[in-house]
């Protein structure tokens, strides 16, 4: 079950704070529907989510290319004019995504996510849906 909102407001701030340069840290689910967010403007939110689901399923066709792999997506991260994009798993059917601009540093930052993942992970959970209904 999806932990409080409240709840994510000081882990997403902690990871903020951390991390010079993020503009926006966005939880989703594998569907891509925004379960919290930190900096932005909702909309933007919203879109990136929606983005996030498509670029994760992406990933995971990729994925199963590679010898070897279980075709699960772990992270991704694209190098933009201006900045950084970061998504990760982060817990069943559901992603953390991190907008930065250029100072931010992709190694501090990639480990930063992976800290907040195995911290809270558990709690970064999203249930199956189908028919818009929680299964």
């Amino acid at each position: 079950m999806i932990q409080q909102r409240a709840n994510f407001d000081w882990m997403l701030k902690d990871l903020a704070d951390g991390v010079p340069g993020i503009e926006m840290i966005v939880v989703l689910s594998a569907d891509g529907l925004r379960i919290a967010r930190h900096g932005g403007d909702p909309d933007a939110a919203d879109r990136v989510a929606a983005a996030c689901a498509g670029l994760q399923s992406l990933a995971g066709a990729v994925a199963h290319e590679i010898p070897d792999s279980d075709g699960r997506m772990k992270m991704v991260l694209i190098e933009i004019n201006g900045g950084y994009f970061y998504l990760m798993a982060a817990g069943p059917n559901a992603y953390l995504a991190v907008l930065s601009d250029v100072v931010a540093e992709p190694g501090l930052m990639s480990n930063r996510m992976r800290d907040l993942v195995v911290r809270i992970g558990a709690h970064l959970t999203s249930p199956p849906r189908r028919n818009g209904q929680t299964v």
